[in-house]
C-alpha cells in the first residue's frame, strides 16, 4: 500500500480498526493521529492498511464516524440580507492550531480564513474579513504584540468593523484583554477567544466558542471581553470583562472565570440568546480613543513567607518604575519588606499591593502592617486582579511621566478592574 505522511488512512489488527492521519514514523512502523486527537503506532508488517484519503481528496468515500462540512464559500446567507462587519484578527494560540504532520506536535499556524473555513456557520452570523496579526503561542506575547494588535483592532473599527474578534492563546488571555482593555476605548464589541482543546480533538470547544464571541461581536456590548465556554457541556459560554478575568484551570472547557465580578453575560449556544447580569457600555454610547503607551520597566512580585526584602532591589536598581506585590490576604507582605517599599518609592516608583486570594479586595488599614504599607507610599489595589494591576501599570506609566498623576490614575476605576462592592 503507497501512502505518504498527511494522508488518512484504516489500520487494522486483529479484527479492529483505527483510522487516522499518517504521521512522522520510525521504519517498520507506522504512527496514525487518531480522531481521538491521541496517537497510535503499528508495526508495519502485521497490519491492512487502507488508504482513505490522499492530498486532502478521498480515495474510499468519506471518513468513517466524520461529518464532511462545506467550505465557508459554498455557505451563503439569507438573500438580501445584509451582515454586520465582523473582523477576525488572528494571533495565534489552540483556537487557530492544526497538528503538524512533520513533528505530531500541535502548530500556531492556523489562519483566520481557515478558522472561516472549518466553522462555516459563522458566515450566516456576519460578513467576515480575516487578517493574521501574528501566529504564536501565547506566551510569546508581550507589550509590543499588544500594542501591535491594539493598533489593527483601531484600523478595523475605523474602516467599519461592527465588530472586532480577536483569536488567541488562552494561558495570557487576560494580560491582552487587559491591555487592550486599557489602551481602547470601543464604540463596538471586542471580543478574544480561545480554545482548550484543538481541532483535531473530538472535545475540543474551537467552534463553539466561535460561534459565541461573532454572537457577541454583533451584539450592543461595546466593551473588551473574552469569551468561553461557562460549563464542561456545549451549553453556553460567558461573556468575562476583559479586566475581570482569569484562566482558573490548565486544561477544562470551563477554566475563564470571572473574579469577584459576575460576568457580564452569558450566550446560550442552542438558542444564540444573550442573557445580561451586570451593566455594560452599549455599541455606540463611546466614542472611539486610542491611548497605546506602555511601560516595560513593571513587574508582578509574590510575597512568600521568609522571602528577602532585597528582591526588591533588584527592580529599585534596575530602573523600573513600576511593581506590583501580590500580597497575602488583605494585601499583607513582611515588616521586613515595608523599608524595601519606602525605598522604592522615594526613588518615583509606583508600588500597588493586590491580594494572593483574588476573590476579595484588600485592605491594609485592619493591622499595623497594612498601615505601615501604605505610610512607606504603596497603593491598594483593591480587589483588581494582580495580572490586571501589572498591565494597567505598564498603561499608566506609559500615559505619563509624572509620579504624583500616576499615583492618582492607578488609584482610579480606569475599565473596570474596581468595583464599588465585592461580591461575598
Amino acid at each position: 500500500m503507497e501512502f505518504k505522511q498527511g494522508d488518512w488512512i484504516r489500520i487494522e489488527k486483529n479484527g479492529t480498526a483505527y483510522e487516522g492521519k499518517v504521521m512522522p514514523s520510525m521504519e517498520g512502523y507506522i504512527t496514525i493521529k487518531m480522531k481521538s486527537g491521541y496517537n497510535a503506532g503499528f508495526s508495519t508488517d502485521k497490519v491492512r492498511i487502507t488508504l482513505l484519503e490522499n492530498n486532502g481528496e478521498i480515495a474510499n468515500g468519506s471518513r468513517n464516524g466524520w461529518k464532511e462540512c462545506k467550505s465557508a464559500k459554498e455557505e451563503t446567507s439569507e438573500p438580501g440580507k445584509k451582515l454586520p462587519k465582523v473582523a477576525i484578527l488572528s494571533t495565534g494560540g489552540t483556537i487557530a492550531s492544526k497538528i503538524d504532520y512533520r513533528t505530531g506536535a500541535v502548530t500556531s499556524q492556523f489562519t483566520a480564513d481557515d478558522i472561516l473555513t472549518a466553522i462555516p456557520e459563522l458566515k450566516k452570523i456576519a460578513d467576515f474579513k480575516g487578517r493574521v496579526i501574528s501566529s504564536i503561542l501565547s506566551e510569546n506575547m508581550d507589550s509590543e504584540s499588544w500594542q501591535n494588535l491594539a493598533r489593527a483592532v483601531m484600523e478595523e473599527i475605523e474602516a467599519g468593523a461592527d465588530g472586532v474578534i480577536v483569536t488567541h492563546g488562552t494561558d495570557t488571555m487576560m494580560y491582552t484583554a487587559a491591555a487592550l482593555s486599557f489602551m481602547i476605548k470601543t464604540p463596538v464589541p471586542i471580543v478574544l477567544v480561545g480554545s482548550q482543546r484543538s481541532a483535531d480533538r473530538p472535545s475540543s470547544d474551537n467552534a463553539m466558542n466561535a460561534i459565541c464571541a461573532a454572537l457577541v461581536a454583533i451584539s450592543d456590548i461595546a466593551e473588551v471581553s473574552v469569551v468561553m465556554h461557562g460549563t464542561t457541556s456545549d451549553n453556553f459560554c460567558e461573556i468575562h470583562r476583559g479586566t475581570k478575568v482569569r484562566k482558573m484551570h490548565t486544561s477544562r472547557r470551563d477554566a475563564f472565570k470571572s473574579v469577584s465580578s459576575l460576568p457580564i453575560g452569558v450566550v446560550d449556544y442552542n438558542t444564540r440568546e444573550i442573557k445580561t447580569f451586570v451593566d455594560y457600555t452599549r455599541r455606540g454610547e463611546t466614542s472611539l480613543k486610542f491611548k497605546p503607551g506602555m511601560e516595560k520597566k513593571c513587574a508582578l512580585v509574590k510575597f512568600t513567607p521568609g522571602s528577602d526584602p532585597e528582591i526588591l532591589d533588584f527592580y529599585i536598581n534596575g530602573g523600573y518604575r513600576g511593581l506590583v506585590i501580590e500580597g497575602t490576604g488583605l494585601g499583607h507582605v513582611s515588616t521586613k519588606w515595608i523599608p524595601m517599599i519606602r525605598k522604592a518609592t522615594d526613588a518615583k516608583m509606583t508600588v500597588i499591593v493586590t491580594s494572593q486570594c483574588l476573590n476579595g479586595r484588600i485592605c491594609d488599614r485592619v493591622y499595623d502592617t497594612g498601615r505601615d504599607m501604605l505610610k512607606a507610599g504603596a497603593i491598594e489595589g483593591e480587589d483588581t486582579l494582580p495580572e490586571t494591576a501589572l498591565v494597567k501599570m505598564m498603561w499608566v506609566l506609559g500615559q505619563t511621566d509624572e509620579f504624583d498623576k500616576a499615583v492618582e490614575m492607578l488609584r482610579e476605576d480606569i475599565s473596570g478592574e474596581i468595583t464599588e462592592s465585592t461580591l461575598k
